[in-house]
């Protein structure tokens, strides 16, 4: 029996504005489909009875019999008997047949190519894998020579570091959830930017935290005075923060504000959470990027968290945690409840690369500021509507749609081909209805595709009648 369950209540909010010019039970069924693809809906969720569904939604039961029955069609749901409908995710994508002869093109998730170095890379540390072969087998901290190759680039970004304040880790959600579980209780208060990096609200409430949302801007990035207010009104325990180029808005954090969100975390005994695996991710900033630590005045507990995941390849699951020693050595002694260390040819992999990381983050520089030149160009001509802001690093741009139609997009986009992630994925409690983030990662005659989905896609939901006749006015 599924012990994760979502209410009616709950799931009436991730919905949204589920109606179409489709058939109740198909727009409904869409809807629904949509939020388990993208994990708003984690797969073996339990979802609300249809009476209630039907109830809270104001639609009859037949409704959301026929939607449940349509899910079950599509390997959606599960019945299972005393334990209702049970979500769950196909073998294989389903969904119409794309019109692209090419396929399907998957822009939900925004990451790189794998770097040009990193093939030869991987065989040097192949051949110096045999001297590793008697001294380390399960390897829960990381190798020496790592830890102190990824402490030396902190030292030259201006952030003293020792080797021994570092710790090796599965990748940077496996960073982030491991710090969630032995941070967190159940019912604790964690402050987190709205929108935000979806797999790490994940891992916060698995770990049963309570959210506290900052709101976060493309055009303004963050109202620092609420986020210090957040802090002190809310004494969370963690505050999870992206400040360098945020997913998905592409906003950076000013100087002035970083050293006011330290001192009222100092103030409050809240562990500041850092996520700088984006940081380097720099187009044309302007300035050197500098650790968030670095900007420290009043003595916070900061854990920062890094990896090569979105720098040279997400395949290489390889990250770390910058920590004082005390809070290392805590991660350690939990650390084998979940896993029993990182690989070690892995490792290795990522020490050649270290002293080729500057012209990996130039290639990649340039590889971003083309994709990013490319969207702004065709949505300023295609979509003239749209509020797209220019972002000067990271991997997308969270546009503004003028409506909020998101999913609609979304699942209309999945007719003509793209798998895209609807702006509410990366909020609470469906909220971003009205923004759609778009990867600048992809190859440039990708890229060029999926906008051509997508302008096709807000064409034809555009041209669908609405219920709601004020929606159009909002867009024209």
């Amino acid at each position: 029996m599924s012990e994760v369950h979502i209410t009616a209540r709950a799931l009436a909010a991730l919905l949204g504005r589920w109606r179409t010019a489709d058939a109740a039970y198909r727009s409904l069924a869409d809807r629904i489909r949509l939020l388990i693809l993208d994990g708003r809906i984690p797969a073996d969720t339990r979802l609300p009875a249809e009476r209630d569904l039907a109830e809270r939604l104001d639609v009859s039961r037949t409704t959301v019999t026929a939607a449940y029955r349509e899910l079950r069609d599509s390997d959606f749901l599960e019945s299972i008997r005393g334990s209702g409908s049970i979500a769950q995710l196909p073998g294989v994508r389903p969904g119409p047949v794309p019109s692209s002869p090419l396929g399907y093109l998957d822009f939900s998730k925004a990451a790189l190519p794998a770097a040009p170095q990193l093939a030869d890379a991987a065989q040097r540390a192949a051949l110096r894998l045999p001297h590793y072969l008697d001294a380390f087998d399960y390897d829960t901290v990381g190798l020496p020579e790592l830890r102190s190759a990824i402490a030396d680039r902190y030292i030259d970004a201006g952030l003293p570091t020792s080797p021994d304040e570092i710790l090796i880790t599965l990748g940077a959600q496996h960073a982030i959830g491991l710090i969630a579980r032995t941070h967190l209780s159940r019912g604790d208060r964690a402050v987190i930017e709205h929108p935000t990096y979806p797999h790490a609200q994940d891992a916060l409430r698995a770990a049963g935290a309570r959210l506290v949302p900052v709101v976060v801007t493309a055009e303004d990035g963050w109202n620092t005075e609420n986020l210090e207010q957040a802090i002190d009104q809310s004494s969370p325990t963690i505050a999870y923060l992206m400040p360098d180029f945020h997913n998905p808005t592409g906003a950076t954090m000013s100087v002035e504000a970083r050293r006011r969100v330290c001192r009222a975390a100092a103030r409050q005994g809240t562990v500041l959470v850092i996520d700088e695996t984006t940081a380097e991710l720099d187009i044309d900033r302007g300035t050197p990027f500098v650790p968030f630590a670095a900007s420290d005045d009043a003595g916070a507990s900061i854990l920062t968290v890094g990896s090569v995941g979105k720098t040279v390849w997400g395949g290489l699951r390889i990250g770390w945690i910058r920590a004082d020693r005390g809070v290392i050595r805590k991660l350690v002694a939990a650390r084998s409840v979940g896993d029993l260390g990182t690989p070690i040819l892995e490792q290795l992999t990522v020490l050649e690369l270290v002293p080729t990381m500057p012209d990996i983050l130039r290639g990649r520089r340039h590889q971003l500021a083309a994709t990013r030149d490319l969207v702004e160009r065709v949505l300023a001509d295609r979509l003239p509507h749209w509020e797209v802001p220019h972002v000067s690093g990271g991997l997308a741009i969270w546009a503004g749609l003028g409506a909020p139609v998101s999913s609609q997009l979304v699942l209309a986009a999945r007719s003509q081909g793209l798998l895209i992630a609807a702006g509410p994925r990366f909020g609470i409690d469906g909220a971003f209805e009205r923004f759609l983030r778009i990867p600048i990662t992809y190859p440039l005659a990708d890229t060029e595709r999926a906008l051509d989905a997508l302008s096709v896609a807000w064409q034809s939901i555009m041209r669908a009648p609405v219920p709601d006749a004020a929606l159009l006015a909002e867009v024209v």
